[in-house]
């Protein structure tokens, strides 16, 4: 399959969806990878997580359209990051679904969730008691997705450890629409960093993305 969806989101910054219908093999053809990366591979037991680590990469492959190795690397925090080419990058992955962000200017955080319950019962982890307050009670479960793939995205977007959902990432009040922006506060000691962040539903999919 082709990218199921893309979007520009300003002149050096886009976004893409890849529907996972390839079995690994398929993906993993599809890929050019050195012998570390192999062995990590192998490592993975067949099902979603193998799928998912082939699937961004293919993903990712296709956007910065090239054919040249990619060295896609991890670095102390867990952020991925391209050794040899100008982008910042971001990965997710959420049952058939792989999410990639690229920009060639600033660091960047993408997350893409399926619509589920389950999240109802987590919300008071990671919103605090005013933002579980502002939550649209017609969309409940949908707008606790637009709030969890925001806080999930700025992590990414900060790229650093050590940052709590509930404790250092505030969202402002905010209106539910199937897609739209939002602004959003990571405060962490003496940091301060104001973030909008933007989201969009894909089917039941909910994905949400930001550029510091």
């Amino acid at each position: 399959m082709a990218i199921a969806f893309r979007k520009q989101v300003d002149a050096d910054t886009e976004i893409a969806l890849w529907r996972i219908e390839e079995d690994a093999d398929t993906l993993y053809h599809k890929l050019q990878l050195n012998e570390q990366e192999k062995a990590y591979v192998d490592q993975l037991a067949n099902g979603k997580r193998h799928l998912h680590w082939l699937g961004t990469r293919v993903l990712l492959r296709t956007m910065l359209d090239t054919t040249n190795y990619i060295d896609c690397r991890i670095d102390t925090h867990g952020k991925p990051y391209l050794y040899d080419m100008p982008y910042h990058i971001s990965l997710s992955h959420s049952f058939d679904y792989a999410a990639v962000m690229i920009s060639k200017s600033r660091p960047v955080g993408i997350d893409i969730e399926q619509i589920k319950q389950k999240v109802e019962r987590i919300a008071p982890k990671f919103l605090r008691h005013e933002e579980q307050a502002a939550i649209d009670a017609d969309n409940k479960i949908a707008h606790l997705y637009v709030c969890w793939c925001a806080k999930e995205a700025i992590y990414k977007c900060y790229g650093q450890k050590e940052v709590s959902f509930l404790d250092n990432i505030a969202l402002e009040r905010f209106p539910f629409t199937a897609e739209g922006s939002l602004q959003a506060h990571l405060h962490k000691g003496e940091l301060h960093i104001d973030y909008k962040v933007d989201f969009l539903q894909y089917e039941d999919y909910m994905i949400g993305y930001v550029k510091a």
